[in-house]
């Protein structure tokens, strides 16, 4: 039987490679191969959102120590839950719940020179909310490396004695699960998959998106601007090409006409032909709304040469963060989809929840961290009524699982004057 006690793990040192490989930005679907979260283009500032790399942090003590407890060394009692279908192994609990604990599995890459930041981030938020919520259910930590087989086969390993499996984190590694035969028990992979067609039965997708933020800001702008035409801005990075995709499929969709308009840029800086091609297009014929698919950088720059008279909407990469007394002026006006976590935190779903120690800690640590807690709470509904529709007010947003897809709604916000006023989703 597979038995760990939970330990504290240090954060490793963030790498640009950990944030390709940290999938909460899809937030956290990522182009690159060995990608977990989508990267922006080169900047230096440290508000530069949850799709760049950000600057390698010192080593720090861990910002959460969950509390000590000794796990079990023998055989628990409780029926594993089975996918639809399925029978019991031989050895196992019986089929019917005989009220002990939900035994989950926390599958981490801790053991990663590269993602062992991030996914201590996780690990943090999911014991913060298992500390909070977590009564009825029992929690094993299991740590991996970088590489996909060592993740599978702990995967496999935790699945035979676990009810419920949150993970694997590194996007390859949720990509080999998904084409794999090994899904035994309701998994929460906290990435999304490279895989065509359904997921496999049974594995509910819990990461981040970059192109669901897109789709929820073109709603938004369309029930704002009923009759707009929209010109998409669209950085030269991968992950701005997707999120400027799908704002321009879902906008169609919804039987508006609109334009892209590209600016690229190279370390940190747009390029300046590009900018004065968008002034003298926006002075000529101004559209009636903007799309930013554009890091918070590049977007300072373009709001201050074009100004702010056209509302302007954008997903988390764009989102300035939270600086009361410190206000970006030619951000006023922005209109941010995001978590709730960054621009609702007095929302009281979100304020139950402890902040992280590290008062300095990124948008991108930050996202990872509240993605840790709801992905308990997600595990905790998966394994309470397994095969069932549920819904789940969390801190990365509003999650509706209709017993196949879990779908997130995520905040809608104004910056201002270094702060953020709330929009209520039903407008």
């Amino acid at each position: 039987m597979l038995v760990k006690k939970l330990k504290e793990l240090g954060a490793g040192l963030t790498t640009g490679l950990a944030i390709l490989l940290l999938a909460g930005c899809t937030t956290v679907s990522l182009d690159e191969p060995q990608g977990l979260c989508a990267p922006g283009s080169a900047n230096t500032s440290p508000r530069s959102g949850d799709y760049a790399c950000p600057e390698p942090p010192p080593v720090r003590e861990p910002t959460y120590a969950p509390p000590a407890r000794e796990v079990e060394t023998a055989p628990v009692q409780t029926a594993p839950i089975l996918l639809p279908g399925q029978e019991p192994a031989a050895g196992t609990a019986p089929a019917a719940r005989s009220g002990g604990p939900v035994r989950i599995a926390l599958l981490l890459p801790l053991n990663s020179s590269a993602l062992g930041s991030a996914a201590e981030a996780v690990r943090a938020g999911f014991m913060a909310s298992v500390e909070r919520d977590g009564a009825g259910a029992t929690v094993d930590l299991i740590a991996t490396g970088d590489g996909v087989d060592d993740a599978l086969a702990s995967y496999t390993d935790a699945a035979a004695v676990h009810d419920v499996v949150v993970g694997p984190l590194a996007r390859p590694a949720v990509s080999a699960l998904a084409g794999s035969a090994s899904l035994r028990r309701p998994t929460v992979a906290l990435n999304h998959p490279e895989v065509r067609g359904s997921l496999p039965r049974g594995m509910v997708v819990a990461g981040l998106s970059i192109e669901d933020e897109a789709r929820q800001a073109a709603d938004w702008a369309a029930r704002e601007h009923p009759q707009g035409r929209v010109l998409i801005l669209a950085g030269n990075a991968a992950w701005a090409q997707r999120a400027a995709g799908a704002f321009e499929a879902r906008w169609n969709e919804l039987g508006h006409t609109g334009q892209r308009f590209s600016l690229p840029s190279s370390e940190g800086r747009v390029d300046q032909l590009a900018m004065s091609d968008l002034k003298a297009r926006l002075d000529i014929d101004p559209p009636t709304l903007l799309f930013a698919a554009l890091d918070v950088v590049e977007l300072r720059q373009v709001r201050a040469q074009t100004g702010t008279a056209i509302p302007c909407y954008t997903g988390g990469a764009g989102n300035p963060g939270r600086s009361p007394g410190i206000s970006m002026p030619e951000l006023d006006g922005l209109r941010v989809v995001d978590l709730p976590w960054l621009v609702r935190p007095d929302a009281s779903v979100v304020m139950v929840y402890p902040r992280p120690l590290d008062s300095e800690q990124s948008l991108t640590m930050s996202r990872l961290y509240a993605l840790g807690i709801d992905a308990f709470l997600v595990a905790r509904e998966l394994a309470r009524r397994p095969g069932a529709p549920f819904v789940v007010d969390g801190v990365t947003g509003h999650l509706e699982m209709d017993g196949v897809r879990l779908r997130r709604r995520e905040a809608m916000a104004v910056y201002r004057d270094g702060n953020f006023e709330a929009v209520d989703p039903g407008l």
